[in-house]
């Protein structure tokens, strides 16, 4: 709706046209019935005779137009209009209801009509014939006016202009208020319009909203199960087959790779009932957090035991890390080092924290082949969409050099700024 002229008022509902059939009959029926007693009496305003035909058909002219007056404002002025002007210029038009009728016109059609610019000038043009009609009408009869007729005035002002300027004022109050009132009419419907449709526009925003954050939570369903399940299982089958190997020959080595794969799959069931309990309901608490930064030491533990040599290393004074920061790190640790067990056969992976003035570094880097990954799979584009969260950087590349292999540098805020303060407070969730 870009403007007030734009808009179009929709016509009448099949109960209003109804509601209008019935008032528009009753008030036929009134204006018939008090033609008929004015005549009885001999109390016709005009004081001149004419039949009754032509004073009820008068009547009923400019009265039954009004049945339609919401449904077709435009057709309905015009004709009211030109039947009292005619009436009038007869001299057989009854003025009560032919007054009231010219002024339900003019409301119902700044009320109700369609175009709204074209009944504004409709009004106009027929409140100006209107008066035009008046000043002709007074040129014509003042002539005829008895020299006497104003023989009781006692004003002092002449009474030939007082007639005719209260007249005027009459008429310009009475025409102001049906043309203000059908303004204020439209201008209320339009009002209404306006808070239905963004009323609409909230709902499918909200709507839109909603669906954006579903498709966001799967997102990060999806990064958590694949971070925890995708290590641990790499974990598990490294260690079984390192026992499978060592059955027949170390049965102590068998045992602590038998050992570690117990632990692993208890890890990775202990993590998968954390994230869907969490699902299960809003209300419920998650009994257990998601590990951050200070277990990434125990994650590498873990590894050894699967036959990858770890180093690991921390720079720079420990500051306070945001929860979604934490995990974010330890999660670019674990894609990294299972990836190395997975896809690289590294023997070695170095571990890096540095704590640097405004950001925390993780430099993660192993002697495998790093060719393999280097066009990403799900697990780098997880990590990619945790760091974009948090307004962080992250390179994974292969390494240059003699030793090759690959590596994986990510720099994460330590001061999440205010604007993804609630996108840290889902990701920490």
């Amino acid at each position: 709706m870009s403007s007030l002229d734009d808009w179009r008022r929709p016509g009448p509902t099949p109960r209003q046209r109804r509601i209008d059939l019935v008032i528009g009959l009753v008030v036929v029926a009134a204006a018939l019935l008090y033609v008929m007693l004015a005549r009885s009496v001999g109390q016709f305003v005009w004081g001149v005779e004419r039949s009754a035909f032509e004073h009820l058909g008068f009547a009923f002219a400019i009265t039954f137009p009004l049945i339609w007056r919401r449904s077709h404002p435009d057709v309905v002025l015009l004709v009211t209009a030109v039947v009292f002007i005619v009436g009038q210029v007869r001299e057989a038009q009854e003025i009560q209801f032919a007054s009231g009728a010219i002024f339900a016109a003019i409301y119902a059609e700044g009320a109700w009509g369609r175009d709204h610019a074209r009944a504004r000038w409709l009004r106009i043009g027929v409140i100006g014939a209107m008066f035009g009609w008046l000043a002709v009408a007074w040129l014509i009869s003042v002539d005829g006016i008895p020299e006497d007729a104003f023989a009781d005035g006692t004003g002092e002002l002449p009474p030939l202009l007082s007639a005719l300027v209260s007249q005027v004022l009459m008429n310009v109050v009475v025409f102001g208020f049906s043309y203000f009132f059908g303004e204020i009419a439209w201008l209320a419907a339009r009002r209404e319009a306006v808070l239905v449709d963004q009323t609409e526009q909230l709902r499918l925003a909200r709507a839109t909203a909603e669906e954006q954050a579903v498709v966001t939570e799967r997102l990060r369903i999806a990064r958590e199960l694949h971070d925890v399940v995708a290590h641990h299982v790499s974990v598990m089958g490294i260690q079984a087959a390192a026992a499978r190997r060592a059955m027949d020959r170390n049965t102590e080595t068998a045992r602590d790779s038998l050992t570690a794969v117990e632990e692993s799959a208890r890890t990775a069931v202990d993590e998968l009932q954390r994230m869907l309990g969490a699902l299960r309901t809003a209300d419920e608490p998650v009994t257990a957090p998601s590990p951050g930064v200070e277990r990434v030491e125990e994650l590498l533990d873990r590894v050894r035991d699967a036959g990858l040599t770890p180093h690991f290393a921390v720079y720079g004074t420990a500051a306070e890390v945001p929860a979604s920061t934490s995990q974010t790190a330890y999660r670019i640790v674990q894609e990294a080092v299972t990836n190395a067990l997975k896809h690289a056969g590294a023997s070695t992976v170095d571990v890096r924290i540095r704590y640097l003035a405004r950001e925390l570094e993780i430099d993660v880097a192993d002697d495998g082949r790093g060719a393999v990954r280097t066009t990403g799979g799900m697990g780098l584009i997880g990590m990619r969409e945790r760091v974009a969260l948090l307004g962080g950087t992250v390179e994974a590349a292969n390494r240059t050099g003699d030793t090759g292999g690959f590596r994986v540098r990510s720099r994460l805020p330590l001061a999440v700024p205010k604007q993804r303060e609630s996108t840290e407070e889902k990701v920490a969730s």
